[in-house]
């Protein structure tokens, strides 16, 4: 379901589908996996996810707290602007890489 690749020693996670309830248990399982394996430089390519409900949301958080513990920051790239949007009225903005 979510693509997982390594480019230029990061980890790129594309989950390819809206981040929500149905779908963030899956999720959350693949990138807990790659922290607990060590990757801490993970990038999450948002092209192709339309919404992301507040399930989605707490992915996106619990993932930057645990690399946080290694001192790196979870980055986000191609951020749709409604989710953009989201996620600077969140504030998130300051704790991500956008």
């Amino acid at each position: 379901m979510v693509d997982i690749r390594e480019e230029n020693g990061k980890i790129i996670v594309k989950p390819g589908i809206n981040i929500v309830a149905g779908v963030v248990k899956d999720i959350k399982a693949e990138i807990s996996a790659l922290v607990n394996d060590g990757k801490t430089d993970i990038i999450i390519d948002l092209e192709g996810v339309e919404m992301i409900d507040s399930m989605g949301l707490g992915v996106l958080i619990a993932t930057h707290n645990s690399i946080q513990e290694h001192d790196k920051k979870l980055e986000l790239i191609n951020i749709p602007s409604d989710i953009g949007k989201l996620l600077r009225t969140m504030r998130l903005d300051q704790h991500f890489n956008m």
